[in-house]
């Protein structure tokens, strides 16, 4: 897949997406895995300004809490990829604050909002994996709820005929080799290196000419 200057690359979900970017400023696109995506992309254009890039990530995001915003965030902005990183906080507040997430309901929410986007526009479709790197006390535990969430996302995609970012292999692979802390401080925020690695690999996965990060 190659981008032209008439694409708009849509990017929403959790904090890990968001970054730190400024709400106010429909431009700014965070300090994460989307800037490091569109920073490659600029310097690739050859004279050409690239695609546009959205980031429409707001931290603290559930699942649940994407679809009141789709046709806003998303449909309206009428991009020709869409890429969703969701799925940690639906996970996480099972065991800070007791919410809990059904992980059917997640797929199918999930599965809804991948569908409406294909009826309604023509963007190729790319999720990212939710992923954990227990650093610290009981995050091991969370795998529990995780695993069987991010097997709902794989099938989701599968479903919608997604392109599928798995995030939740590279990053444990890219671990063995330093402390996980050096990836995400907290075990789900990427470091810049995490978020290079992430952006790497969605480079990796949707744009053909970009190297291949696993190597």
């Amino acid at each position: 897949m190659h981008f032209t200057d008439d694409d708009t690359l849509l990017f929403i979900g959790d904090s890990i997406t968001d970054a730190g970017r400024d709400r106010a400023d429909a431009t700014s696109l965070g300090t994460g895995y989307v800037s490091e995506i569109a920073r490659t992309l600029r310097d690739r254009a050859a004279g050409s300004s690239g695609p546009r890039i959205v980031n429409r990530g707001i931290s603290g995001h559930r699942v649940y809490d994407l679809e009141p915003r789709w046709t806003a965030d998303v449909i309206d902005q009428n991009p020709t990829v869409v890429t969703v990183k969701i799925g940690i906080n639906d996970t996480w507040r099972r065991y800070d604050q007791g919410l809990l997430s059904s992980v059917s309901e997640f797929r199918t929410c999930l599965d809804r909002l991948l569908a409406v986007t294909a009826q309604r526009l023509s963007a190729r479709l790319v999720v990212i994996t939710p992923f954990l790197l227990p650093v610290e006390p009981g995050q091991e535990a969370w795998f529990e709820d995780l695993g069987p969430r991010t097997d709902a996302v794989l099938r989701a995609a599968a479903d919608n005929g997604a392109h599928v970012v798995r995030a939740d292999l590279l990053l444990p692979r890219a671990a063995r080799n330093r402390p996980a802390a050096e990836l995400a401080e907290d075990g789900v925020h990427p470091t810049p290196l995490g978020h290079r690695l992430i952006a790497d690999a969605w480079l990796s996965t949707v744009h053909a000419s970009s190297p291949d990060p696993m190597r």
